[in-house]
């Protein structure tokens, strides 16, 4: 079976333009400006995104919670999102109570063992959580990457950030 996805805004790692996408099977044999070719499916894309697979923007890979550790790392839930179609994942990574936003790119140790990967968005930059005292600077994580950020409201004592630093003046 091919597809013709028709006027979508494709965006890749290092482009992003108006263009048609030509699919047979499941792979893209074709990307350009008004293609001419005969497809068993036309799909009108104008004004949509035309992305290269399934993009899972919270994932728990290796993550720290509770006394223990997710079960996939990395290498395996690398491997089972492609498997799925999933082509990009945004690791999310807790920091602790009190801990101060960091620019690193991967949680401690995630790199030294190997297991950094190369299909996932950077953690600690796209998508952080923060606890107590470190929710006080969410004002300055634009200027170091950070793109999205969660704060917790349950887990009293460990991860929730407190009424009084919700409501601090000192991150609006």
């Amino acid at each position: 079976m091919s597809v013709l996805i028709k006027n979508g805004r494709v965006v890749t790692a290092a482009d992003d333009y108006v263009a048609d996408v030509y699919v047979e099977g499941e792979r893209v044999t074709l990307i350009g400006e008004a293609l001419d070719v005969d497809a068993d499916r036309v799909i009108d894309a104008t004004g949509k995104y035309v992305l290269p697979g399934c993009v899972d923007p919270h994932t728990h890979l290796d993550m720290p919670f509770g006394g223990t550790v997710t079960i996939d790392d990395v290498e395996s839930g690398q491997t089972a999102a492609a498997f799925g179609g999933t082509t990009c994942h945004v690791d999310f990574c807790i920091q602790g109570q009190g801990a101060r936003p960091s620019p690193t790119r991967s949680p401690p140790g995630r790199e030294s063992r190997g297991q950094a990967g190369d299909r996932h968005g950077l953690p600690h930059r796209d998508h952080r959580s923060f606890a107590g005292r470190g929710a006080g600077e969410l004002a300055t994580l634009p200027d170091q990457g950070v793109t999205s950020y969660k704060l917790f409201m349950a887990y009293k004592g460990a991860l929730q950030v407190s009424d009084e630093e919700r409501c601090s003046r000192r991150w609006r």
